[in-house]
Formats: structure tokens, sequence, C-alpha cells
């Protein structure tokens, strides 16, 4: 008798396809439009390599006034991971082990919550909320907000379901995280690990969840392939001005480039609006 082959799942034969044929789009986009998507990308990473954190920020902000927020979201997921994977052996000593478990865990429960509504909400919408978000949390961190005691685990908590609601539907996980460790009283080191570690748990269950729900399509992941080299480029340039550069100068000049980016998108969000039928 012949043997029996196995045959890979029908649903897994088109995939290639789809890739050749979103690649094909995508690169027959303008090429300013293109220019400006590298640009962002690299810029957005530069600032990762720097800060430890950032990227999604201004990459979201930045990209989701020319690119619908359902593709851009889901490659900002893949992004992240490569971006952080990478750095969390060298810092695996200095995190916070203890709050990062209760701030992922929030993060895990309302991640789901934020997809559904990246699902279902208006494009219009979603933009309006990544400039709003953007907004709020560059003047916030402007303005030197400061905790003055270190929260428990049900604050901790609650702030990582802010972050798994923000991660989920505008790809921002980092606001609320960010203001929690750099805010709260301890090294700089070790905010920055648990950050890095944060990202890696939250952007890694966030891209499979974007897997299951149909979110990651062919257009997401040929954007985060070709955002890659940018994303390699933009952690060395950013690595190599960690040293030469005063930190709290380079810090302000980023949260100020991140609230034009917000008021940006919100005019842009008004402006559809207002001429939408």
């Amino acid at each position: 008798m012949p043997r029996s082959r196995c045959r890979a799942p029908s649903s897994a034969v088109p995939v290639l396809p789809l890739l050749a044929e979103a690649a094909s789009a995508w690169l027959a986009r303008p090429p300013l439009l293109l220019g400006y998507v590298g640009v962002s990308i690299l810029a957005a990473f530069v600032v990762r390599g720097f800060s430890g954190f950032g990227s999604s920020m201004i990459a979201v902000s930045a990209l989701t006034l020319v690119l619908p927020p359902a593709h851009v979201v889901p490659a900002m997921f893949a992004l992240e991971i490569a971006a952080s994977v990478g750095l969390l052996p060298s810092v695996w000593r200095d995190v916070d082990w203890r709050s990062l478990v209760w701030i992922v865990g929030g993060c895990t429960v309302a991640t789901p919550v934020g997809l559904a509504v990246l699902a279902h909400a208006p494009e219009n919408l979603m933009r309006a909320l990544v400039s709003a978000v953007v907004v709020v949390v560059a003047l916030v961190l402007l303005k030197g907000f400061v905790l003055r005691a270190t929260p428990g685990p049900a604050a901790t908590f609650a702030a990582g379901c802010l972050s798994g609601l923000l991660n989920g539907s505008t790809g921002l996980a980092g606001p609320p995280a960010v203001i929690f460790y750099f805010s709260s009283a301890g090294a700089a080191a070790r905010g920055r690990a648990s950050l890095i570690a944060f990202f890696v748990a939250t952007d890694v269950f966030a891209l499979l969840l974007a897997r299951a729900s149909g979110l990651l399509d062919a257009q997401a992941a040929v954007l985060a392939l070709y955002a890659l080299p940018f994303v390699a480029l933009g952690i060395w340039l950013g690595h190599r001005r960690f040293i030469a550069t005063e930190p709290e100068t380079f810090r302000r000049v980023v949260l100020w480039i991140l609230a034009g980016l917000g008021v940006a998108g919100l005019v842009l969000a008004a402006v559809r609006y207002s001429a939408a039928p």
C-alpha cells in the first residue's frame, strides 16, 4: 500500500501567497509614505534603545496618522518583542519580580478587552484615543509626576489592568507601567529592567491574542517585516547615544515630540470627523 503523506492544514496553504500579495501592495505605495514609515520607526526605536521605553508611544502616534490602527498595533507587538528579547538577559538580575507578577497579571486580564475594542471601534475613534492617551501621558511626565509611596499589590494590579486595556486597543501598554516604575521610589536600573521584562511578557501575550482574533493579518506582518531593519538600526543608535547625552534633556525632548504627535493626531481625527457624511 502507498504511504499516506502528511499534509499541512488547508488554512496554512494561502499564507505565503497572501504575504506576497500584501508585500507587493505595500511596496507599490507612494515612496513618501514608505519613507515616512521608515523614519518614524527609526526615531521611535532610537528612543527605545536609549531609554528602554517609548517606541510604541512614538511609532503608534506617527503611523496611525497614515495607516489603519488595526494594522499598526499588531505589528508593534511583534517589533516590541524583537527589541526587548535581546536586552532581557543583561537586565535579568535587576527586575523587580514581585511587582512584575501583579502588573503583568492585570495586563493579561485586561488585554482581551482592549483587543475587542480594537476589532469593533471605528478607525477614527481609535486614532483619537491613541492621540489623547499620548498627550495625557506626555504632559503628566513633563509635570514631574511622582508617587509618594510605593503602590501595593491592588494598585499595581490596577495599573496592569489599565496597561492591558491600552495594550489591546491601542498598542500602548507602556504609559501606565512607565509612570508606575519611574514615578515610584527605587533605582532607575530596576525600573528600566522591570519595564523590559514587562514588555516581553505583555507583548507576547497580546500578539498571540491578536493572531487568534484574526487581527494579525498579512498587512500587519508585512509592515513588521518592513520595519525590522529600522528597528535594529534605531536600537543600535539609541544605545550609542545613551552615554553621550544628558538623560533628562533627551527625555524632555522626547516627551514634547510625543505631545506634538498626539495633538496632530487629535486635529486629524477632528478634521476627518467633520468631513464625514
